[in-house]
């Protein structure tokens, strides 16, 4: 049965119990990808079903060519597609959501996003736009979400509409102080005034969020309409496991996001280290290493007892003695159920999924934690390690001496500086757009250039088991 309006009361699974003609547009946000329908869709349609947020629907918008096909499915579907939870045990939780209750594809209409943007009603525009979408100066020319977004808010401030608030739900440590910088310049720069205006009226909350999601495969959908009798042309599959923690700061009110299990503190910077660090940094740590090393889904990885162990260790010894302290959270459960989580077969989330844009990645979520040690006179030999594999990985050939693709943006760059590297070692690490002075700290290149003369001469199970034996520099 296809998935839309008029078929969702014949739907046989879990769907919204609620009128989805009464609810009104409070939410824009920019990036309606996986891990958005996963995750705050999610938590919105929670409130929903509780009869709590009526006025707090989600509109979705498109920005990039390859958010059309998103337009096309929100349309066909109006809006509607199906949460598929992955238990570890291999049952499985579908629950059909409601949440996003208009699409628009920006390039189509850009007056009228930016018209939804200036609503009044609009009291939220939250984002998923990756960690490196927040570069301001590498925009290029068409619509942009910078672009849309200080354009209404010019409307705003000259119609004397209060600010919406902007939160940022993208893997960045201190994603709300990044996306106030980005924002905020750049709107100054369209519109002369208006950054300093939203400096006094915008606020943009910082934000922990978590869910594994791997992008959506033509298994999901099988499964859901052999399964489950639903033909869903986009579902999303997710783990069970879900956190939001969120500053309880906004410019023009929120939804009652605690009732749906959102944490609201006044300091989000210790979960957003903890989870950035164990969880973020983690799956670096394993992706190089596992794709060396032959495997191609992190289940299957992480289920082996040799990289578990390395996650342990990297997490215990290096990750957690930077971290601050987390109100609530016990950490050594935490540590357990991140192994646990990485290992759930029902996920299938795929090595090449966490390889891709490592540049984005590793500098927000790992280099900080080898400088804290260095810093500190801590460990780094592991984090290193995780380093020198992904500059291993980046030379586009696997241990069998087979070619393949490095998907990140600095490719033209990094790929033939780890080319390179055989006969400078420390070609790829000089990157000082990536890595800035790190190539100058004798303690990290030490451990550095050991882990990649081994990988080139040993390969990555005998390194990972060298370096759990301690027996490296």
């Amino acid at each position: 049965m296809k998935l839309n309006n008029s078929t969702l009361a014949e739907i046989p699974i879990d769907k919204p119990g609620y009128n989805r003609d009464e609810i009104g547009i409070g939410i824009a946000h920019f990036g309606v990808g996986g891990f958005h329908r996963a995750h705050q869709a999610m938590y919105v349609d929670r409130l929903l079903e509780m009869g709590l947020a009526k006025e707090w629907g989600i509109c979705g918008i498109g920005v990039l060519p390859s958010d059309r096909k998103m337009a096309d499915v929100m349309a066909a579907q109006d809006g509607l597609y199906t949460l598929l939870l992955e238990n570890p045990d291999g049952s499985r939780e579908p629950r059909v959501i409601g949440s996003i209750v208009d699409y628009r594809y920006a390039p189509d209409d850009p007056e009228a996003v930016i018209e939804l943007l200036a609503a009044p009603s609009t009291r939220i525009i939250s984002l998923t736009i990756t960690e490196g979408g927040y570069n301001i100066d590498n925009l290029g020319g068409g619509v942009t979400v910078f672009g849309l977004v200080a354009d209404a808010l010019a409307l705003r401030r000259d119609r004397g509409i209060a600010s919406p608030t902007i939160v940022s739900c993208d893997n960045i440590e201190g994603n709300g102080d990044v996306a106030a910088q980005a924002f905020t310049t750049y709107a100054e720069r369209a519109h002369p005034g208006l950054g300093e205006w939203m400096s006094t009226h915008t606020r943009f909350p910082n934000s922990m969020v978590d869910r594994i999601t791997p992008v959506t495969t033509p298994d999901v959908i099988a499964v859901l309409d052999n399964d489950f009798g639903v033909e869903d042309q986009w579902p999303v599959a997710a783990e069970p496991f879900t956190s939001w923690v969120l500053e309880d700061d906004f410019s023009d009110g929120q939804p009652p996001f605690e009732e749906a299990g959102v944490l609201l503190v006044e300091d989000v910077t210790p979960y957003e280290l903890m989870k950035l660090r164990l969880l973020n940094a983690s799956h670096q740590c394993l992706c190089y290493f596992a794709y060396l090393a032959g495997y191609r889904l992190v289940h299957d990885a992480a289920g082996d007892p040799l990289f578990a162990e390395f996650l342990r260790e990297y997490m215990d010894s290096e990750g957690t003695p930077t971290l601050k302290p987390v109100p609530g959270i016990d950490l050594p459960d935490y540590k357990r159920a991140l192994i646990e989580r990485f290992a759930n077969p029902g996920v299938k989330d795929t090595i090449v999924r966490l390889c891709f844009g490592s540049s984005d990645r590793i500098p927000k979520w790992l280099l900080p934690v080898i400088r804290a040690n260095l810093a500190a006179g801590g460990p780094v030999r592991l984090s290193a390690a995780t380093v020198a594999s992904w500059a291993r990985y980046a030379e586009g050939v696997n241990e069998q001496g087979e070619k393949f693709d490095v998907q990140d943006q600095l490719a033209d760059t990094l790929v033939p500086l780890a080319r390179s590297q055989h006969e400078n070692p420390t070609a790829f690490i000089e990157n000082t757009e990536v890595f800035g002075d790190l190539a100058s700290q004798p303690r990290f290149v030490e451990a550095y250039r050991w882990a990649l003369d081994s990988l080139h001469r040993d390969g990555a199970r005998a390194t990972l088991e060298t370096l759990l034996r301690k027996e490296t520099p």
